[in-house]
């Protein structure tokens, strides 16, 4: 035997089968596939999955945060974005006096998440008017 199916390898790695469809979601492992389209877990993938868990038990991390870690691998822009964020220093804006600023930020976050929370506005239908 080569491969095992995806109730087998839940069942020698501990993982569910759920679980381990998530994982592949996540594009964190990609078993082979059978001519009938069923997954198929060989060595290669049983080692990923378990060094994949000792990972998540060494470091106390989520399978969404090594996805996470992936994401910032092979996104380039995801990477630059965040290395900036960590880089950037709080700055007031130049036209908010020094004892207003943090009632602007607070009125900023109350405006954003008021905005968030509204209703999307009705979309016209084609040929009408909104």
């Amino acid at each position: 035997m080569d491969a095992l199916t995806i109730n087998e390898a839940a069942g020698t790695t501990g993982w569910s089968s759920r679980m381990l469809r998530y994982i592949e979601r996540a594009g964190l492992i990609e078993p082979r596939r059978s001519g009938a389209g069923y997954r198929l877990y060989g060595a290669e993938e049983l080692q990923r999955l378990r060094t994949l868990r000792e990972l998540v038990g060494r470091f106390d991390i989520g399978l969404g945060e090594i996805g996470f870690a992936m994401r910032l691998r092979r996104d380039e822009q995801l990477s630059t974005a965040v290395d900036a964020w960590f880089e950037a220093e709080p700055k007031r804006p130049d036209d908010v006096p020094p004892a207003d600023w943090l009632r602007w930020e607070q009125d900023k976050h109350t405006k954003l998440l008021a905005l968030a929370a509204a209703p999307p506005e009705p979309i016209a239908a084609a040929g009408t008017a909104a």
